[in-house]
């Protein structure tokens, strides 16, 4: 008996999970989709209709991650993640884009889930932003670490960061690392570009993105830097906390 209810009641949550996938996915993907469209259509100004945007899926996906009305053990280590992240980020604010924030919003994402771990990246760069100045990028770079510990949820789940021992992968975990910058770098960078090079050309954009690159790979090797020693005791650690609290 207790098998023929269990099995319908796991279907039932693995379909939910599919579906609310479906729907953050669905979320995240409008910002590049109104940015394809502004580029596109060579709009002018877009500047404030793309922050718009981006401000209403940030708020949107904090009224689903609401929706589900966390319990105070489930949401505190996603509060620890994200005051952790603001404030290494602060730590090191003299090192231009040498910060822990997407190390650690991957951990968030690989050891809490990818909802959570966008939630670290976007209050990471919501509460340090309160010191280091708030101001119409704050959006940008909320979204932007938060797409980057999504993903690191997307792809622990597939099992790149470990292996069938346990351990780390290490080269997936570097890959990651610059993985971060690139999805930082390309939202950033394509907000900026499309925003506020005017006129639209070719050769504005390119200068823009070179401008960008030596802070892009400061950024990637930051990412790679923390990753690389944090990883394998930070998720071993999160994950007794996880187990011991059913977190997930």
């Amino acid at each position: 008996m207790a098998t023929c209810t269990t099995a319908p009641k796991d279907g039932r949550s693995r379909g939910r999970a599919r579906h609310a996938a479906a729907i953050e996915a669905a979320l995240l993907a409008v910002v590049p989709l109104v940015m394809g469209a502004c580029l596109a259509v060579r709009a002018v100004s877009s500047a404030i209709l793309m922050l718009g945007v981006v401000a209403a899926v940030i708020v949107l996906f904090f009224m689903r991650y609401e929706a589900d009305r966390p319990a105070l053990r489930q949401i505190m280590p996603t509060l620890v993640l994200a005051a952790a992240a603001a404030a290494g980020r602060l730590l090191f604010a003299p090192v231009a884009d040498f910060k822990p924030v997407s190390a650690i919003a991957i951990i968030a994402g690989a050891t809490l889930g990818r909802q959570n771990g966008f939630m670290v990246g976007a209050l990471a760069a919501l509460t340090s932003n309160f010191m280091l100045g708030q101001g119409m990028w704050t959006p940008w770079q909320m979204y932007a670490w938060g797409l980057v510990g999504y993903l690191g949820g997307v792809a622990a789940d597939a099992g790149a960061f470990t292996r069938a021992d346990g351990s780390a992968r290490m080269g997936a975990l570097i890959a990651a690392g610059i993985g971060s910058a690139i999805v930082y770098g390309a939202v950033i960078n394509a907000y900026d570009i499309i925003g506020f090079v005017q006129p639209l050309t070719w050769a504005g954009a390119v200068a823009r993105v070179l401008s960008a690159l030596p802070f892009d790979l400061m950024h990637a090797f930051a990412t790679c830097v923390f990753l690389a020693p944090l990883y394998a005791p930070w998720t071993r650690r999160i994950a007794r906390v996880v187990r011991k609290y059913d977190l997930r």
